[in-house]
């Protein structure tokens, strides 16, 4: 454990950040790495580079930095594709994220393959992209919303799963690792059932991708999203996988520039895969910053990381449990990701959180856009922690210093 402190410590060093003083005081504590991680400095470097020396737009120009530009691009989504373990770059659609991932799926999926009546399955601990999304093609197309329960420590009802399928069942759309409970589903199950029914499935992969190596063709999954800016890498860019023989059945998302062959006032003819679906210029500069953070993690290690998040939730976890009146939410130690979600006696969340912050301690409070699990909670919100690799205990002894000074005021 001291080797990995040393280790970890090093990689702390990447990221300037976290060096920050806040009210001219107290030591950043970052601890809200769900909502988005820091960027470590060859993320950032990688990005300046590009645009002080390559910058121009990508595949439709001929001059030299258009030429460069569309090579790193391309190379960007080959870097996903090994990271992802996809058969092709051909599966491997840009987004703009999770969400806009999730909402094309829904979007196109649905107009394709789903009319009134037909059904979705999603879960009650779901996000709301992965809830309003799917409501939207509820509204247009009059399709049924299925819903898998979850018990009353942060599982699915996996008794309950099969259930819900019936000959209406056209898709399932299920998180990979919960935001506010941090429970890691067992999607390897999920997708075998689904698949057993003829039914292809959506993994929301938003909150495991930055955890925990993944392997899209060992899962079979038919659809998985992920965000960059949770991974270490920039905002406004994200990945749709998609299995080659559903992105060419589906339609596109949007219409413009680059997911076209042919224009004319008559007909379009659509691009090849992946272009299809990458109407616009896209971030190419976001996605050289999305392949350095990739290339940045798999440089240390998934098992280090796990390794280490899992030593730091346990702790954290036992740490807090030290507190009086402090209710965690989600399954136990053993099971539970790098995220913690509490309430501490009858303080408000909000309050906790604000007097957190000025202490240097950044947590998130509030539902967490996941307002029906809280419904079924029975909570207005909480706040949560989660962790990322350069987390340190320090860092959950100042979170727990802190909250006991909270209490103390109240």
């Amino acid at each position: 454990m001291r080797r990995m402190q040393t280790l970890l410590k090093t990689y702390r060093d990447d990221f300037p950040i976290l060096q920050k003083v806040l009210y001219g005081k107290y030591p950043l504590v970052y601890l809200d790495n769900a909502a988005t991680t820091q960027k470590p400095r060859q993320v950032v470097e990688a990005m300046t580079e590009e645009y002080y020396n390559v910058n121009a737009n990508v595949h439709r120009g001929v001059h030299f930095l258009s030429q460069k530009a569309t090579e790193l691009h391309e190379a960007s989504r080959e870097t996903v594709c090994r990271f992802l373990g996809a058969r092709s770059t051909r599966e491997i659609v840009f987004t703009r994220g999770t969400t806009e991932s999730i909402n094309l799926v829904a979007s196109c999926f649905g107009q394709a393959f789903m009319k009134e009546g037909d059904e979705v399955i999603i879960s009650e601990m779901e996000h709301h992209s992965n809830i309003v999304s799917w409501q939207l093609v509820q509204a247009r197309q009059g399709i049924r919303i299925r819903v898998l329960p979850i018990t009353d420590d942060g599982r699915l009802r996996m008794e309950e799963y099969e259930k819900l399928f019936n000959e209406r069942t056209r898709i399932v759309s299920i998180t990979h690792i919960s935001n506010v409970l941090g429970t890691v589903n067992p999607v390897r199950d999920i997708i075998r059932i689904a698949h057993e029914h003829g039914v292809p499935i959506l993994i929301d992969g938003a909150q495991s991708t930055p955890h925990m190596p993944i392997d899209v063709q060992s899962l079979d999954c038919d659809f998985f999203a992920f965000s960059g800016h949770k991974i270490y890498g920039p905002t406004g860019i994200g990945v749709l996988y998609g299995k080659e023989e559903w992105l060419d059945r589906i339609p596109p998302y949007m219409g413009g520039g680059e997911m076209i062959k042919n224009v004319s006032f008559e007909k379009t003819t659509f691009n090849e895969l992946p272009y299809k679906f990458e109407a616009g210029t896209p971030d190419y500069v976001a996605s050289t910053g999305l392949a350095r953070a990739l290339e940045y993690v798999t440089s240390i290690g998934f098992d280090a990381i796990q390794a280490h998040e899992r030593d730091l939730t346990a702790y954290a976890i036992r740490r807090l449990m030290e507190v009086e009146g402090m209710k965690i939410y989600g399954p136990s130690i053993e099971e539970h990701d790098a995220v913690i979600s509490f309430q501490v006696g009858n303080i408000h969340h909000l309050d906790m959180g604000t007097l957190l912050d000025r202490l240097g301690i950044a947590v998130r409070t509030g539902h967490h856009c996941a307002e029906p699990l809280m419904r079924r909670l029975g909570i207005e919100g909480t706040c949560r922690a989660s962790f990322a690799l350069y987390n340190t205990r320090q860092d959950v002894d100042a979170l727990v210093a802190g909250i006991q000074r909270v209490r103390q005021m109240f």
